[in-house]
């Protein structure tokens, strides 16, 4: 297959015209006329990302994230980001990006962490105006549980990083109806409070909103590394492609952690009051 039947497959289950004006998708480097034996998906378009898709011999990196989402007026080879793109060129790989317009698709990265959950989806978070899709997504589990359970059945459900998973709210609440949005979701409090929810699934969620939420007695939160939130879309986007071409294009999930951090730390001084 040539890059541009695949790119013809991820631009219709993941349109570039639903991304947000800021964003920057599609095609960062590749020939379209190129042809495709091998598809890497993953989350950050990495050294250690694009060091995988060389390693495995693939012809397009899939990334969730943006390589270039900040002008640039050139790629030199001496540049971080540069480096990256002149890697992938004379390796004879491609990268293309799809980022807000999958957050958005139906399915997209919220519905891919909400199945690994264990979620049914019920709708979108907040719906889009013109689409019937929409950022987030909302969900229900088959039986209520705890919030202490919940938020291990959500450390379980996605890959391990150093912040792992933590809550927010009465350890015994009971969680059934539940709000998710991979990536950074604080912007979606409010929406999630008017969703009726129990909890709310996200990631980076910073310190003031997220205390001032639970005082004014919104839903539970449950915060996860941003890394973990969006890489269950990896499959979702492997299977669309695998799907579409009937393995004519080998697809593989990258098996690299792109999360930042590597070290995590606990204090063993005695201090602090509830």
């Amino acid at each position: 297959m040539k890059l541009a039947d695949v790119i013809s497959v991820l631009e219709s289950a993941y349109p570039p015209n639903t991304a947000e004006k800021w964003d920057a998708v599609g095609l960062v480097c590749g020939d379209p006329q190129e042809e495709v034996a091998r598809v890497l998906v993953c989350v950050d378009p990495t050294s250690s990302t694009v060091d995988e898709a060389v390693e495995r011999g693939a012809q397009l990196v899939l990334a969730h994230h943006p390589l270039l989402l900040k002008g640039v007026n050139g790629v030199p080879a001496d540049d971080p980001k540069g480096a990256l793109v002149h890697k992938l060129i004379r390796n004879g790989a491609a990268l293309y990006c799809a980022h807000t317009n999958a957050d958005s698709a139906s399915p997209g990265v919220s519905d891919a962490l909400a199945k690994a959950i264990g979620l049914t989806v019920t709708g979108p978070l907040e719906a889009a105006l013109t689409e019937d899709t929409g950022i987030g997504r909302i969900g229900e589990l088959p039986e209520a549980e705890p919030l202490r359970a919940f938020a291990q059945r959500v450390a379980d459900a996605l890959p391990v990083t150093v912040q792992g998973v933590r809550a927010a709210g009465d350890p015994e609440r009971m969680v059934k109806r539940v709000a998710v949005c991979g990536g950074a979701g604080d912007g979606f409090l409010d929406a999630v409070k008017r969703a009726g929810v129990d909890a709310y699934v996200t990631a980076d969620l910073r310190h003031h909103p997220a205390s001032e939420h639970v005082e004014s007695g919104g839903p539970a939160l449950v915060d996860v590394a941003h890394w973990a939130s969006e890489w269950p879309w990896c499959e979702q986007a492997a299977e669309i492609l695998r799907s579409a071409f009937g393995g004519r294009v080998d697809v593989l999930v990258s098996t690299r952690r792109t999360d930042p951090w590597t070290v995590g730390a606990t204090s063993t001084a005695v201090g602090g009051h509830a």
